[in-house]
């Protein structure tokens, strides 16, 4: 296998392996939730700066700030779309506003949440539930090919483990803030929550113009609004959790608490169960809303002139969305604040649940997902119907069994962008041994008296060797394009990938759910390749010579056999903290090549002529794995 290949491919796995928190509908439930529950006066003066802000954008915004009723479609968004657009859709205040207002792919990504919104709606068990989230990842994906390395690069979207459990409140959202510190959901939300209010304390200087009002109306709540995504991310159970970890842990414990749910308190004491991201619940949905709500109320507040002036650094010069970027950075940078802005923070950020502690005694306990370099053993029992033997004349099917027994060696990739993804790479080096075909060399009835000695195909043993690797279009192209795309344009390579291992070009491999387990087509993804006669030599093979006479005479034969699993079958999935282990069921075609032949007995006979035998089979694998990522550069206490 291609080494540059596997290196890039690990890139890309670590990469992507940082997971976005609320999805697109749940953070517009969240939002509109907060929204209706403003005061009368606070609610009109939201309206009036949409008003403001909307002005010479009417092509794109929504004439209200509310839009409840957003159905698939859009060729408006409303306010509550922009926290969904912020940071899973864009880097910055200043590049969210541009993809609202000037790209049209937006409003595919609308569409697609407004879809999945009713989609889930609909979803009757968790096996559909899971379906329908797929289908849109891979319309997402299309409609917005950075959808999953966006938020690749740093932790952003995940609250800073705690420190230690003595540490308050202040002391924690410092931590969170400070020069230099990891990025974080608490660190962006602050980060843009203050340049939000900064510009609504402007709008209430009598010294602006129309044209700037409404410059500073729009760049204060896009700050706002990608303050308000951040906010709301800290209240998903996968990345309250805590960050520390490699990406395998914290994906696998981001996907388990997810699901699961976790208790959790809030710096203010107040105790509650949260669920995550794709399994939002009407009660977490309240508790994130309360605490927008309060962030709203501020801001709102700061541009009615409600604020003491004093508390805000400078006077009004900078109109426009903040610059920030939250994709790029991996730490926080430093940014002068007053303490009576930090204050503001504080009120709201004591809403949120307090994290996971980093590692050590106390800590949550830790998954992992499918992610990362691994060694394992895989052993089968197989078993399949063959067309014939390998003699012309052999043309009666029968039935070979058999076992295998590997080394493996590969690079998890599944689930990178959700639980239906598959990008698994590996390579097999192993034993196989088959037991004799139930079919006869010959078909005369006396033959059947001789047993497995009178097979057609006798038991015999070989080394093989078995590759899997996802495609983008047609089987190994990630192989042959991968190195070149990832040196001449690396965001073609990422899109490549990705969309691989979330089913290709055709997303027809993706994972299927059901209650019973997990099924996917796989043709093309995996080879198995067994060369008979290089173990112990060549197989000897009794054939009859002469169908006049019945002669029959011993030869010896090497063959090559390629098998291509079809349809996989996967009955559980388990969670696991550093080994794996599964079953997996394969249902599979291929054929058997005859290569060189000899006559043993007796030697002078001429060499029978030979064919290439079809098969089809069920192939049923248990798959251990020990994976090499640990804990690196986890933080401790």
């Amino acid at each position: 296998m291609n080494r540059k290949v596997i290196i890039l491919l690990l890139i890309l796995t670590v990469r992507a392996a940082t997971a976005y928190a609320w999805l697109y509908p749940e953070h517009r439930e969240i939002t509109l939730k907060a929204i209706v529950k403003l005061d009368s006066g606070r609610r009109f003066l939201f309206e009036q700066l949409w008003n403001s802000a909307r002005k010479g954008k009417e092509g794109r915004l929504t004439i209200g700030a509310i839009d409840p009723g957003q159905i698939g479609l859009p060729t408006l968004l409303d306010y509550t779309a922009w926290p969904a657009i912020a940071g899973d859709h864009s880097t910055s205040s200043e590049n969210m506003m541009y993809n609202i207002l000037q790209t049209e792919w937006i409003l595919k990504v609308a569409d697609i949440a407004a879809r999945l919104q009713n989609g889930l709606d609909e979803a009757r068990n968790q096996s559909e539930r899971v379906n329908r989230m797929r289908d849109s990842d891979i319309k997402l994906l299309r409609a917005d090919p950075e959808y999953v390395s966006r938020a690749g690069g740093n932790n952003g979207h995940f609250l800073m483990a705690l420190p230690d459990v003595n540490i308050t409140a202040p002391e924690y959202f410092a931590k969170c803030f400070e020069k230099g510190c990891e990025l974080n959901t608490i660190g962006i939300y602050t980060w843009f929550h203050i340049s939000a209010i900064r510009k609504a304390a402007c709008l209430h200087s009598q010294r602006l113009t129309s044209e700037q009002r409404s410059a500073y109306a729009l760049s204060a709540l896009a700050d706002e609004a990608f303050a308000l995504h951040f906010l709301e991310d800290s209240f998903t159970s996968g990345h309250i959790a805590g960050i520390w970890g490699d990406a395998s842990q914290r994906k696998g414990t981001h996907d388990y608490y997810n699901e699961k749910g976790l208790e959790i308190t809030t710096w203010q004491g107040v105790r509650m169960v949260l669920m995550g991201d794709a399994y939002m619940r009407p009660e977490d949905a309240d508790h994130a809303a309360e605490a927008v709500l309060k962030s709203l109320t501020q801001f709102l507040d700061a541009a009615a002139g409600k604020m003491d002036e004093t508390m805000f650094p400078a006077p009004c010069s900078f109109a426009a969305p903040d610059t920030f970027n939250v994709s790029k950075a991996k730490y926080m940078p430093l940014r002068e604040v007053q303490e009576g802005e930090l204050q503001l923070c504080r009120e709201i950020l004591l809403l949120t649940p307090i994290p996971g502690l980093a590692t050590g005694w106390g800590e949550l306990p830790r998954f992992r997902s499918e992610l990362g370099p691994f060694i394992g053993i895989a052993s089968a029992v197989r078993g399949g119907w063959y067309n014939g033997g390998f003699a012309d004349y052999q043309t009666t099917s029968g039935v070979v069994a058999g076992l295998e027994l590997a080394l493996r060696l590969g690079l998890g990739m599944e689930g990178v962008l959700n639980e239906s993804g598959d990008g698994l790479v590996f390579l097999d080096l192993g034993w196989r041994i088959d037991g004799a075909s139930s079919m006869r060399f010959d078909d005369e009835p006396a033959i059947k008296n001789f047993g497995a000695f009178s097979a057609a195909i006798p038991s015999r043993d070989a080394y093989f060797l078995r590759l899997r690797m996802p495609f983008f279009l047609i089987p190994g192209d990630i192989l042959i394009a991968g190195p070149i795309l990832y040196l001449t344009s690396p965001k073609t390579f990422n899109k490549m990938v990705v969309a691989a291992g979330n089913g290709g070009l055709i997303p027809w491999q993706s994972g299927i759910r059901t209650p019973i387990g997990r099924f996917q087509f796989v043709i093309g993804r995996e080879v198995g390749i067994c060369m008979y006669g290089t173990g112990n030599g060549p197989d000897a093979f009794l054939m009859t010579v002469d169908q006049d006479t019945k002669d029959q005479a011993v030869f010896s034969l090497y063959t090559t056999q390629f098998d291509f699993p079809i349809l996989e079958y996967r009955p559980m999935r388990n969670f696991s903290s550093g080994q794996s282990a599964s079953l997996v069921f394969q249902f599979y075609g291929g054929f058997d090549i005859p290569g060189k032949r000899t006559s043993v007995y007796p030697s002078d006979y001429p060499l029978p002529d030979v064919k290439t035998t079809w098969f089809a089979g069920l192939r049923m694998s248990f798959d251990w794995r020990y994976y090499f990522s640990g804990r690196k550069n986890s933080p401790t206490r």
